[in-house]
């Protein structure tokens, strides 16, 4: 990566625009990337613990991985690489089978992988391969199985584990996330995460403990909020060692952290369709960031797919989850015009350092269930409806039966968790078999179809948000609301 000029005199002046090659006084950037990590924050750490997965790792990973995205794009491509929500489901269906953290961030690996290989293939074809393989229709089609795939989970882990705090929490996230304009209505989750452990607190006190079926469906007495974890962890320290050998589903007594991957062919194949979903988010940010710093990125398109793939693999390897580039801090990028890689190296040290902080994992590891249910009950459902956004903005015509027909069967077979037994104890099924469907029987209709359905208007590759992100919110100069994901 390139050492920065200085930009001017190192200030901002009204209507300055930074160059990502360029830095202003090192004061300045400093208090820049840390409102990137505000940013970032809330959405990295929110996504592991829904993930299973140890946050206070994911945090510190998150800084290890924009670091090797900066270097692998040359500084070129100004972004944050946080968790990614893609994988919420995935991890969901392999703990549903069986699994165990190690299955989770062994099929998660290859994902990383596959993105890095597809990276490498469109460095060297050309981005317009993304529009002939991942039409808009298709896309949103699987972002949208991807997220409504995620309901039952809602309904039956979090939401019944404190039904009242899951619902103030949930009104809280729709106040927040309407009701707040720029940067905070970015950070909306965050904030709602905040207010409903707050809040759960205060039911403890005012109410006592809260009696709710846990992990194996028994009813249990217990409080909402507790600290016993928090109050034995260390202020400084790296984060836990998974011992896998004890590892049980809901337990308390073994922490996640680091662990090594485990791979399992299963496993992988519910996993690796969400590539789709990645390839969609990071093309829509290096258009996005190209249009709001007036360069041609279309070069560096598969260098920054594949530098996302390098990251997720780097992740995943010691047992965090995934990452992904934030539309949250192309957000705040639109609303200051300092596009300059300088901030995201100092928000990536500062990420590094809350990754010494076991007191830290543990806070974010206590928080209550009720308050995951209000959250995810808003955050699942916006990731489905991310596809329609898709089909919107790219004028996806559903008229057309070479739209319609193919989708649909793929989306039933996402949401509704239809599976397909293969013999000697394989089965495909849900995201898996759903995203299968979507991409392969879409291609053989179009093969099968007449010239004058192949020929309508289909949009362009798609462009789309992640969920608590609000382009529009940003400024007067933000990309438009289709910058990304989740």
């Amino acid at each position: 990566m390139a050492l920065w000029k200085l930009h001017g005199d190192g200030n901002l002046r009204p209507g300055a625009v930074v160059a990502p090659d360029e830095r202003l006084s090192w004061g300045r950037t400093i208090g820049l990337g840390a409102q990137h990590v505000v940013a970032m924050f809330g959405a990295t750490f929110v996504f592991p613990l829904l993930m299973g997965l140890n946050p206070q790792l994911a945090v510190m990973m998150s800084g290890v991985a924009t670091l090797l995205f900066l270097t692998l794009v040359r500084g070129r491509v100004p972004s944050y690489l946080g968790s990614s929500a893609s994988f919420v489901g995935v991890a969901t269906a392999i703990y549903a089978a069986g699994g165990n953290p190690s299955h989770v961030t062994g099929a998660m690996l290859w994902v990383g992988v596959t993105l890095a290989v597809v990276g490498v293939v469109i460095h060297v074809a050309g981005s317009g391969v993304i529009h002939r393989w991942l039409p808009p229709v298709v896309t949103g089609a699987v972002v949208m199985l991807i997220g409504f795939n995620l309901a039952p989970v809602v309904a039956s882990a979090y939401w019944p584990r404190d039904q009242w705090v899951a619902l103030i929490t949930m009104l809280v996230v729709v106040v927040l996330s309407v009701g707040l304009r720029g940067f905070a209505g970015r950070i909306a989750i965050f904030l709602a995460l905040i207010t409903g452990y707050v809040l759960s607190w205060l039911f403890d006190l005012m109410f006592g403990p809260v009696t709710a079926p846990n992990d194996a469906g028994e009813l249990v007495t217990q409080p909402r909020v507790d600290w016993s974890g928090v109050a034995a962890a260390d202020w400084f320290g790296l984060p836990p060692v998974t011992d896998l050998a004890t590892w049980q589903l809901g337990a308390t007594t073994n922490v996640v952290g680091f662990h090594l991957p485990t791979f399992d062919l299963a496993f992988a194949l519910i996993a690796l369709p969400v590539t789709i979903a990645l390839i969609a988010e990071n093309t829509g940010h290096v258009k996005a960031v190209a249009e709001m710093t007036g360069a041609d990125l279309d070069p560096v398109m598969g260098r920054a797919i594949g530098a996302d793939g390098a990251a997720s693999v780097l992740a995943t390897a010691v047992g965090a989850g995934p990452t992904t580039t934030y539309a949250e801090n192309i957000g705040v990028m639109a609303a200051t015009r300092v596009y300059s890689s300088a901030a995201y190296v100092v928000a990536a040290l500062v990420a590094i350092g809350f990754g010494f902080s076991p007191k830290f994992g543990a806070i974010v590891s206590a928080t209550p269930p009720g308050v995951l249910g209000g959250i995810t009950v808003v955050l699942y459902g916006m990731i489905g409806l991310l596809g329609a956004k898709i089909w919107k903005e790219n004028g996806v015509d559903f008229g057309n039966p070479l739209n319609l027909v193919p989708v649909s069967a793929g989306i039933i077979i996402g949401v509704g968790n239809v599976s397909l037994d293969l013999g000697g104890g394989f089965t495909l099924g849900g995201i898996a078999l759903g995203t299968i469907v979507t991409v392969a029987v879409y291609h053989l209709a179009r093969a099968l179809a007449p010239a004058e359905l192949k020929n309508r208007h289909e949009g362009a590759v798609l462009i789309v948000d992640r969920p608590g992100a609000y382009a529009e919110d940003a400024g007067p100069d933000s990309p438009s609301p289709g910058a990304d994901q989740g």
